[in-house]
């Protein structure tokens, strides 16, 4: 299996990365960058708009690890590049998503992000990554899969080598907490590269 991370020096895609490399995948860094990768992964040197079809044909599985904290309808611009690129494939788009776009009630009619106590700070990048899940769930003729974890995503976290798989409405442990750290969201997403449990779907993990 040839699996290609964009956004491979990020935090999560750092996490990603590692866990893919220790179960023996054949990994790709795609990064704007290529001296921030120094442990001796392949890279291919480009900005997400650099990327063409030709680039990632050959590859099983693309993992967007992309974060923008500056101008955040990059991550809808982002998201619909890599939907143009990407159809027709055969290559798998997974995408590190957020847990703003959630659902709070059964009915699907509240997003996380929408509730009166969301970080008004946030809401601008939650908003942004909805946008970008719901750019995925409109496009036609490509395979993807879209990860959201828990409200607290502890990148300093221990790694537990557990979690639990959810489905798009917010779940919460018996104190009320909804949790993973980044090492266990990188098992998550490494099992779904491999095993493919959920396509064309947006699923959530939690401890």
């Amino acid at each position: 299996m040839k699996v290609a991370i964009l956004g491979a020096n990020g935090k999560a895609g750092s996490a990603i990365l590692a866990e893919a490399k220790k179960r023996g995948i054949e990994v790709t860094a795609i990064v704007r960058a290529k001296e921030k990768i120094t442990d001796g992964t392949p890279v291919i040197e480009k900005d997400v708009y650099q990327l063409t079809a030709s680039d990632i044909k050959e590859f099983d599985v693309l993992v967007s690890a992309l974060g923008f904290w500056g101008d955040v309808s990059e991550f809808t611009g982002s998201t619909q590049h890599l939907i143009d690129i990407l159809k027709g494939l055969n290559t798998r788009l997974l995408v590190v998503g957020g847990a703003g776009s959630l659902y709070v009630d059964q009915a699907h009619t509240m997003r996380l992000s929408e509730t009166p106590d969301f970080p008004e700070a946030f809401k601008p990048l939650a908003t942004a990554m909805g946008k970008g899940l719901d750019l995925l769930k409109e496009a036609k003729n490509i395979h993807w899969t879209y990860i959201s974890p828990a409200a607290e995503f502890d990148a300093e976290g221990p790694k537990t080598g557990k979690y639990v798989a959810a489905g798009e409405e917010l779940e919460t442990d018996a104190a009320g907490k909804s949790y993973i750290s980044y090492a266990d969201y990188a098992i998550a997403m490494v099992d779904e590269i491999q095993n493919n449990a959920h396509p064309e779907q947006r699923f959530s993990v939690h401890q």
